[in-house]
């Protein structure tokens, strides 16, 4: 039986994602990010997602051009309509046999209907004790979450 709640991506960074400082720029990663978390999304939904949330983008060390590149998207909560997702982006250079993580995100997708209404999804059901803990992790954060909105509401007109 297929992953279908996990995606993985490689490729080689290229000469046009550089940055003033010689490195892979913030934002192509941040793409490669968002393509890896909608292709986890969309499979595991079965229908078109749109993001509603990025959070805890850690970026712990910088990427060479040149290096090939690791995505791999894991869904690790679902609710109603929402599936978060956790990416990790990892590289490596061609003489090293191992890859070494440089970034972590949580992104989280809401399925929608052709009307762009939220729509039901399948419940994702943790199987391994690194599951489960994936799902608490992600539980968590959507409290944190939801308290940082409290906070920030008496700033924004809603």
């Amino acid at each position: 039986m297929e992953n279908l709640h996990k995606t993985s991506f490689q490729f080689i960074s290229e000469p046009s994602d550089v940055n003033f400082g010689g490195k892979v720029h913030g934002g192509v990663v941040m793409k490669w990010i968002d393509q890896a978390a909608y292709t986890c999304a969309r499979t595991w939904a079965e229908s078109y997602c749109v993001t509603v949330y990025v959070g805890g983008i850690r970026f712990y060390k910088p990427i060479n051009i040149g290096e090939v590149i690791k995505i791999d998207a894991a869904v690790i909560y679902t609710g109603n309509s929402s599936i978060h997702i956790m990416v990790e982006v990892y590289s490596r250079d061609f003489s090293e046999h191992e890859f070494e993580k440089k970034t972590h995100c949580i992104i989280i997708f809401v399925a929608v209907d052709e009307h762009g209404n939220p729509k039901k999804v399948k419940p994702w059901i943790p199987q391994s004790d690194q599951e489960k803990k994936l799902e608490e992790y992600a539980m968590r954060l959507k409290t944190l979450r939801e308290n940082i909105h409290n906070e920030m509401k008496p700033f924004f007109n809603e």
